[in-house]
């Protein structure tokens, strides 16, 4: 069995088109909405909508998109997934990837959805918040001493076993730190990590989740795990 993660607050916008897609791309692979109780109703929908092979989960306290992937990694787990996958609700991930990138893990323990290997494959962003996100991903391979180009991809594939290897329970992140964390855990312990290209597009509805506290947490996650390993 395989299952595919997506933590959701206020999608209600993208939700019923992306889980049709995935039905669509990949209709033996469940998918796991992890909702943090979204005023506009995404879990609602997403419940509504009747399709097979959707599973629906609302979270009404510790908020954050690290949670929220956590808990929805460990309900596949908790299901008897053998592979599971993360992606973006915003259809910045595209679900016909999906397939492909589960197919990765026939070969490796992590498989990354890679904006950056090989090139650059990023659609609608300016250049200030490209050249952020590849600094970024300069700062966490170089503090870390990770060999991946994509360190910040949220567009990812486990096998079952390095996720229980991760300990998933104590990952401490809260915002999109939790990627980076979770890719150190995974190479600490000698997971074999392949990037697979993907071309990455910028959200066409809803808002963007960032804020000021995502981004200290994110500047700061590098050192402490350096630091306290």
């Amino acid at each position: 069995m395989q299952a595919v993660v997506i933590a959701t607050y206020n999608e209600a916008e993208n939700i019923p088109a992306l889980l049709r897609q995935i039905r669509e791309a990949a209709p033996d692979v469940v998918a796991i909405v992890v909702d943090d109780d979204s005023p506009d109703g995404t879990a609602r929908i997403a419940g509504e909508l009747g399709l097979p092979g959707v599973e629906v989960i609302v979270r009404k306290s510790d908020r954050g998109y690290g949670p929220a992937v956590r808990d929805g990694l460990l309900h596949a787990l908790q299901l008897g997934a053998e592979r599971a996958a993360t992606m973006d609700a915003d259809f910045s991930h595209d679900p016909k990837v999906l397939p492909a990138l589960l197919r990765e893990l026939d070969g490796c323990d992590v498989a990354v959805g890679s904006r950056y290997v090989g090139g650059v494959r990023v659609i609608n962003w300016n250049v200030k918040r490209l050249l952020l996100s590849i600094f970024a991903n300069f700062y966490v391979r170089t503090i870390l001493g990770l060999d991946t180009q994509d360190c910040t991809s949220g567009f990812r594939a486990y096998r079952a076993e390095m996720l229980r290897r991760m300990k998933l329970r104590t990952v401490r992140s809260n915002g999109y730190a939790f990627l980076v964390e979770t890719l150190w855990r995974a190479a600490r312990r000698g997971a074999t990590i392949k990037e697979h290209p993907i071309v990455f597009e910028e959200r066409q509805e809803g808002e963007s989740k960032m804020n000021r506290g995502i981004i200290w947490e994110s500047i700061w996650t590098p050192w402490r795990l350096r630091l306290r390993g």
